[in-house]
């Protein structure tokens, strides 16, 4: 693959710093930086990338030291022990766990908090635990990480040590004492694959801050009598990026307890949020089915996705179950099974979407047993309204009219403009329910931990609908009378739904928001980006351009909750099989990092904690024209992360 970059892909705009210095200085530094971006790697690195088949012309690496040692502010690390070889293990077993269950409990005794001789905070989990959970969960589902966003899976490690933090002693004087510092082809611009969403997740941090949260709101036309509503209910989408099927049922719940459970009209909703943003699924990767590839929308349900669930009835037969289930739409309920290995849905199932039903054109392989395969829908409103229809009749609750998702405004369409008799009474002024999403800081969990790419998607089109100066006054402005008369007066208005509601947005805005917070908080120049997830091959960004932005939320007060969003090497998320490619390495328990893969992409940022006590900025990004084999470039990055952690 050729990577065409940006204009200003091999030129650096001239930074603030510098801009005091002679001209023969400047020529001297011109002379001299290539020579420093082209320093020899280290000698773990460049046998890596023998082996790799790579060179160093293929990758990008920047590793520098940040703060003093008596500063820092990374997590506490995590010792990985392996109890196979403590003398008591047979006392110290884990958890037993039933086969069904894809994640194992881990108790007190498997996680603790200790301190290390030189008083810096150290988390042992055992290397058992973590190996029972990876395989437990990648056993259940063909779709580890949209498993565990979905169903929301508790973390290996407690809340209650996970946000321990306190300051390392200055170890200048061991062993560990040099800080390393390394920039290698700094200012290529190469594809970075999911290592992007580090840009949009911590512009939201700043932006909107941490505690920010996505108010879906539900109004209604016509009266209601007694719980019957002679009139639409409205659904106002906020672009929530985690609207689960679950979350779903909770709000119409809210709306049964408000006093409605019988509709006479339709259910109206409005995605207008998000303007255009569909996409089409296959256009990637030709992966249609694949959540990954799922379009984002201003009312996104279930991340667009059903899980299918498989239970074997005999050696022929299993049953299927789904969640969520749709409405008016056909799914099969049993299986037959032939003797084949389980794999992705694609190839178990091959499951194909029709009008008005499912089809599965391969029989189930015998060796899935108990499994949850997830597939997306081919249309983010058509499966909204179909979800949210079975959710609403699950209740027990009754729907004279349809299901109707538009992206547009309630009123819109003609037949919604020309209601009659007590349907035609105006909208209510206030909302019957206002349901908060999860807060920002949970949902980046979810995007950076497990490579969330529609939640990303979420994010990024939030900020421009979000950060600007109305939606801010608004939000902040006390709910009272006046101010409420002042604003239907001028803008003619009697709803909230009609004002007080975030800006509709697009891809190209959202864009541009995050190229303005990036020209506005930093030197380099922006990255080139078509969207925020890193799920395309020409968005490009240099390792500089990474490094700024880690150097830059280190700082941030909202630090804690970007890193604690990150894998941890060898224990969690994306880089959890870091210690199964470097069963050794220095880093296990003390790197927090957001991985990238691609074809011909694989790419690593984050932080690590250094023997000596040091705290590092690591980005690493490999790009090759070549077929690259994803699992044989990586232990590239991992002697990388390997290399700093022993400084």
């Amino acid at each position: 693959m050729t990577i065409t970059p940006p204009p200003y892909a091999h030129r650096r705009a001239l930074s603030q710093p510098y801009k005091h210095l002679s001209k023969l200085t400047l020529v001297v530094m011109a002379v001299l930086m290539p020579l420093y971006t082209q320093a020899a790697l280290p000698e773990a690195i460049e046998t890596a990338l023998l082996r790799a088949e790579l060179t160093p012309a293929d990758i990008s690496i920047v590793v520098t030291p940040i703060a003093n040692k008596s500063s820092s502010r990374l997590p506490a690390t995590i010792e990985v022990i392996d109890t196979h070889n403590d003398a008591d293990h047979d006392s110290d077993n884990l958890t037993p766990t039933s086969s069904t269950s894809p994640t194992p409990v881990v108790t007190a005794s498997e996680t603790k908090t200790v301190s290390t001789e030189d008083d810096r905070p150290t988390i042992q989990v055992k290397k058992q635990a973590i190996e029972q959970r990876e395989r437990q969960i990648n056993a259940y589902t063909d779709d580890a990480y949209t498993y565990q966003s979905i169903e929301s899976t508790p973390t290996l490690l407690t809340s209650e040590v996970t946000t321990i933090v306190k300051h390392d002693k200055d170890s200048s004087s061991t062993t560990h004492s040099v800080a390393a510092k390394l920039s290698h082809q700094a200012n290529i611009a190469r594809t970075p694959a999911s290592t992007m969403k580090l840009v949009p997740s911590f512009i939201a941090l700043d932006t909107l801050g941490a505690d920010f949260v996505w108010h879906t709101r539900i109004y209604h036309t016509g009266l209601i009598v007694g719980e019957r509503l002679y009139g639409d209910l409205i659904i106002q989408g906020s672009g929530d990026p985690k609207m689960t099927h679950e979350r779903l049922g909770q709000l119409l719940y809210h709306v049964q307890k408000a006093g409605i459970r019988h509709i006479n009209g339709d259910i109206i909703i409005d995605s207008a949020v998000f303007r255009e943003v569909s996409k089409d699924p296959a256009a990637f990767d030709n992966a249609p089915l694949r959540p990954y590839n799922a379009s984002p929308d201003g009312f996104l349900v279930n991340f667009n996705s059903i899980g299918i669930k498989s239970y074997p009835l005999t050696n022929t037969k299993a049953q299927l179950t789904y969640t969520p289930t749709l409405a008016d739409y056909q799914l099969p309920d049993q299986i037959n099974i032939r003797s084949a290995a389980c794999g992705q849905a694609r190839y178990s199932l091959a499951p194909q979407w029709q009008r008005t039903k499912l089809t599965l054109n391969n029989d189930l392989p015998n060796s899935c047993g108990e499994h949850m395969f997830y597939v997306a829908y081919p249309d983010a409103k058509d499966f909204a309204a179909r979800v949210l229809a079975g959710k609403w009749q699950a209740l027990g609750n009754t729907l004279k009219g349809k299901v109707i998702a538009q992206e547009a405004p309630y009123g819109s369409t003609a037949a919604q403009d020309q209601r009659k008799g007590l349907a035609a009474l105006p909208i209510s002024p206030l909302p019957l329910v206002s349901y908060p999403s999860l807060s920002l800081k949970k949902q980046i969990y979810d995007i950076n931990h497990f490579s969330n790419n529609v939640m990303t998607e979420q994010v990024a089109l939030s900020l421009a609908a979000y950060n600007h100066d109305d939606y801010q006054q608004v939000k902040n402005r006390p709910a009272d009378t006046d101010s409420m008369k002042h604003k239907a007066d001028t803008n003619q208005a009697t709803s909230l739904y009609q004002f007080g509601k975030p800006t509709t947005t697009s891809y190209p805005a959202a864009l541009q928001t995050m190229t303005q917070w990036w020209q506005t908080n930093l030197s380099t120049p922006p990255p080139y980006l078509t969207n925020g997830s890193g799920l395309c091959r020409n968005c490009t960004i240099t390792a500089e351009n990474l490094s700024e932005l880690l150097n830059h939320a280190y700082h941030h007060p909202s630090f804690d909750a970007y890193i604690n969003s990150l894998g941890v090497a060898g224990v969690s998320g994306t880089i959890a099989a870091h210690s199964k490619r470097l069963p050794r390495s220095a880093a296990i328990g003390r790197a927090w990092i957001k991985t990238g893969t691609l074809n011909n992409v694989t790419s690593m940022a984050g932080y690590v904690k250094g023997l000596s006590g040091q705290d590092y900025v690591v980005v690493g990004l490999i790009n090759t024209e070549h077929a690259l084999n994803p699992y044989t470039a990586r232990p590239v990055l991992d002697a990388m992360l390997d290399w700093t952690a022993q400084h």
